[in-house]
């Protein structure tokens, strides 16, 4: 299960070379057959290996889009879109062939309503470019998965990350999408009002879909004011437990924590070497606080009491943006810092999510299960909604390594689904996951996913393979 190239996906169909004359012929030098930029195209940061798309189309509208989903209509031809190329599941895979749509080029913010806060963008910008762009009227976006992800494919895998203990995730603030479907039609789903009871939720449906059921060009999303203050602490802890234990009782306290992410001693270790610092090599919490001066004062008097029922130590506060933005990014740098440890080796990353009462129980069976099987490995959560994450570090070349850190995987998964938690809190399924996904949501369901996809996408043309097999 979960090979890297199994035959159940690898399912190429034949291109017309009519289609490629026709695709040439519409988008002329926006279209690129060239093996580079199709190889480029066909890899995600995840460690899956399929063939390339035989052709990428650089949209830069929403018709550039259209244009190209009725051309493949036409022809019966898979098509793929493609913002950063940061998933880790195998989403942006050309399993059954076709073409990839590179939305990267529409990066524009069409509408900012300060008054409503709220934005609609195109598909390609980028996170911190969007939030570069509103900073100046006193607004944030607050999603925040780690990668400098594209807003569509975070739109696309349902995305969350460290804000979402206090801000939701993707599915919470995306009001409305503009579309286009299977056929090449381009459709609006929702509206900026605060809710609506009219009809199907069609953008929550769309919302996690991973581009199986239509491409967005257009997303409207929520925006929230840029807190009066901000305040990040980080602490340690002589064991994991005590780390995992303070974060619960943080939770069930009901503190408005913004941020509070987990990272055990060993990774510390790797992002100390490659972030050039002095972190205790500890079990370390990383944790913010926004509201006001003394709204900020107080959650974090209150957090680190707790933190201190559960022998931490060495805490250091970061008020300027400069030291909170040297904390964070060697959180965010963790992936590099662990690919780094070990010259050569590619990650097998997985991440899971359970309700929070269950988490120490998941997250320490799983770090006994991990040491004791030789598998050296990074681990970051952001653990104040219960999900965590786990990098198997193994050879590429050895398919031994590879059948140990899957078989982890799959316990770590089978584990948090046990203890009603999910297969995936933030990566999706794409590839990798769709076996998990069945046991998960059981055949009735998947049946029911199956039925909206055939209806929406009769030829099974937008990204096949994905989520589950048809």
């Amino acid at each position: 299960m979960n090979a890297p190239t199994s035959s159940l996906h690898l399912q190429p169909r034949a291109i017309s070379p009519a289609f490629l004359q026709a695709l040439q012929s519409r988008f002329g030098q926006q279209c690129s057959t060239a093996q580079a930029v199709c190889e480029q195209h066909g890899r995600d940061e995840g460690s899956i290996q399929a063939p390339p798309p035989v052709a990428v189309v650089y949209a830069e509208s929403t018709q550039d889009v259209a244009d190209a989903v009725q051309l493949a209509d036409q022809y019966t031809v898979p098509v793929i879109a493609y913002g950063a190329g940061s998933s880790l599941e195998g989403h942006l895979l050309a399993v059954q062939g076709g073409i990839s749509i590179d939305v990267s080029r529409m990066n524009r913010v069409l509408r900012v309503n300060a008054e409503d806060m709220t934005v609609t963008v195109q598909p390609g910008i980028l996170r911190k470019q969007l939030n570069d762009a509103i900073k100046d009227q006193g607004l944030f976006f607050p999603i925040d998965p780690g990668a400098d992800a594209s807003i569509g494919g975070m739109t696309a895998t349902r995305a969350s990350g460290t804000n979402a203990v206090r801000y939701g995730t993707m599915r919470e603030n995306v009001l409305a999408l503009e579309v286009v479907t299977a056929s090449g039609e381009v459709i609006r789903t929702g509206n900026r009002a605060k809710k609506s009871a009219a009809g199907y939720d069609l953008t929550r449906l769309m919302v996690g879909s991973e581009g199986t059921l239509g491409i967005f060009t257009e997303i409207t999303l929520r925006l929230f004011p840029l807190p009066e203050a901000v305040s990040a602490a980080v602490c340690s802890f002589p064991t994991m437990a005590d780390a995992v234990h303070t974060v619960i009782q943080t939770i069930q306290m009901g503190v408005p924590i913004a941020r509070v992410e987990l990272v055990d001693g060993a990774t510390v270790a790797m992002v100390n070497k490659h972030s050039n610092l002095t972190l205790r090599e500890e079990p370390m919490l990383l944790m913010e606080f926004h509201g006001s001066p003394n709204g900020v004062k107080e959650q974090a008097e209150l957090v680190q009491d707790i933190a201190a029922e559960f022998n931490a130590q060495g805490f250091e506060w970061a008020d300027t943006p400069e030291e909170r933005t040297r904390l964070f990014t060697a959180r965010h740098n963790a992936y590099f810092a662990g690919i780094q440890s070990r010259p050569g080796c590619r990650s097998i990353t997985t991440d899971t999510c359970v309700p929070i009462s269950r988490l120490a129980d998941c997250l320490l069976e799983s770090i006994d299960e991990v040491n004791a099987s030789g598998i050296p490995y990074f681990l970051v959560g952001h653990v104040g909604d219960g999900n965590f994450h786990f990098g198997y570090l193994i050879d590429p070349d050895s398919a031994e390594e590879r059948t140990r850190a899957e078989a982890l995987n799959h316990a770590l998964v089978r584990r948090a689904i046990a203890m009603e938690g999910t297969c995936t809190g933030e990566h999706g399924i794409g590839i990798h996951k769709q076996d998990f996904l069945r046991e998960e949501c059981g055949d009735g369901a998947i049946a029911m996913m199956r039925a909206i996809k055939q209806a929406l996408d009769p030829k099974n043309i937008l990204n096949p393979g994905k989520i589950f097999t048809l």
